[in-house]
């Protein structure tokens, strides 16, 4: 090392130590209320998630790697239609390349699409429900908004209600994720 700098790996600790200022602890929180899971094939996952949007009343945040489940899309648009508050966020190669998306669909229907492209993959698959009211439901796992997760995958989906504080943290990374997508054509 001449005149002072920094070696490689002083540059590396370096840049380590500035990673881990921005990161945060992970959130541990005690769980509460009650939970539902569906394991396909064979469970009717799909049915879980169109029954749960049926009760939606006041917002429907949905983060999806891959959509292309049309009896969920519906379930959107009909929530939207019936005055619930209902955004996506997509996966921006995914929208673009799946010739079966629907995500064009959907922002066609007046349900506002962004797209994020920050990542390799925006691979959340993730639907926040009410979020802020006892009826607020978390609907996550990795049961993608898919036919094929549906009736060709191995997946899980969950259904957590009763737990505001986690399901606040997802509504915090949707907003987070939102900061940096942009608003489907």
């Amino acid at each position: 090392m001449r005149g002072g700098g920094l070696s490689r790996a002083g540059l590396l600790l370096a840049g380590l130590l500035t990673l881990s200022a921005w990161a945060s602890p992970p959130l541990e929180v005690g769980l509460h209320g009650s939970a539902q899971v569906a394991f396909t094939p064979g469970d009717d996952a799909a049915e879980l998630v169109v029954a749960a949007l049926a009760k939606a009343r006041r917002q429907v945040l949905v983060q999806a790697y891959a959509f292309t489940h049309e009896g969920i899309a519906q379930a959107l648009v009909t929530a939207k239609r019936r005055g619930v508050d209902v955004q996506v966020i997509a996966d921006r190669d995914q929208a673009a390349t799946l010739k079966t998306s629907l995500v064009a669909w959907l922002a066609g229907q007046g349900v506002p699409v962004w797209l994020d492209g920050e990542h390799n993959a925006a691979h959340n698959k993730v639907m926040l429900i009410d979020n802020g009211s006892p009826e607020a439901v978390l609907v996550t796992g990795s049961y993608n908004f898919t036919q094929a997760a549906q009736h060709r995958n191995a997946e899980n989906l969950l259904l957590l209600r009763g737990n505001p504080t986690l399901t606040e943290a997802y509504a915090a990374n949707f907003r987070r994720h939102k900061t940096h997508s942009v608003p489907h054509p």
